[in-house]
């Protein structure tokens, strides 16, 4: 579906996007990891490319527009054109409110939202139609716990963000939609305790391929009419009604 493709996977050393280069890199996609840790995302390029899979990685900051502009352009310069950009690169920040500094909301409005806007604008200079964006987005774009301000707006930030660039880039045929997962679990697996696995309605907390197949889903060419959708993946948490026994 994907061969030959050139996909381009910001934050694609870790977790969720490792997942989810993977998954593109193994349909046969030529696979750019963007991610600020360059040892692991140099390890991965490198285990897959004796692997066989088509990987190159780029240390870059998505939230850096400069850094950014410079992985387009040498993309470009190998690959002609970009099929798929999966805006997945995001910090989490959780702490009280009455705490917040300034610098705290211009930081990550910048990681998590306005990486979003400007990757996706710098990607489409070099999009065809039939191309297609993924942002990573987040449950929380829709409800809260306490003191996650920060978070909660930069992922509402990329939930509006989605459908606008959507509308806007439907006159190019570039399609744009959001993922928001729930609780994925991207570190020890072993550590989940049973009432974990149990409060959820799928009966399981979420693997980051359970996002990386919907990446997939999204973008593939032949789902020409799915756009400015946002798809929530969370084995039914935000679905299930909770009241204090």
């Amino acid at each position: 579906m994907f061969n030959d493709k050139t996909v381009i996977v910001t934050g694609g050393a870790n977790g969720i996007g490792k997942a989810t280069a993977a998954a593109f890199a193994n349909e046969g996609a030529y696979t750019v990891i963007v991610d600020v840790n360059e040892q692991a995302g140099q390890a991965i390029a490198e285990e897959w490319k004796q692997a066989g899979l088509t990987t190159v990685f780029y240390k870059a900051d998505a939230g850096n527009l400069e850094q950014m502009n410079n992985v387009f352009t040498s993309v470009i310069k190998d690959r002609q054109s970009i099929d798929v950009l999966i805006n997945n690169a995001g910090v989490s920040s959780f702490g009280s409110l009455w705490d917040i500094k300034k610098e705290d909301w211009d930081q990550i409005m910048t990681t998590n939202a306005a990486s979003v806007l400007f990757c996706s604008r710098e990607a489409a200079r070099y999009m065809k139609p039939g191309s297609a964006i993924i942002n990573m987005c987040s449950t929380r774009q829709s409800m809260s716990e306490p003191h996650t301000e920060l978070y909660a707006a930069s992922k509402g930030a990329v939930f509006s963000l989605t459908h606008s660039l959507a509308i806007t880039l439907g006159e190019k045929g570039i399609r744009v939609n959001s993922i928001s997962p729930g609780w994925i679990e991207t570190g020890d697996w072993a550590k989940l305790r049973p009432e974990d696995h149990r409060q959820h309605p799928a009966g399981r907390v979420g693997k980051p391929e359970d996002v990386a197949k919907a990446c997939l889903y999204l973008a593939d060419p032949e789902n020409t009419f799915v756009t400015g959708e946002n798809i929530v993946i969370d084995g039914g948490m935000t679905r299930k009604m909770i009241y204090l026994p």
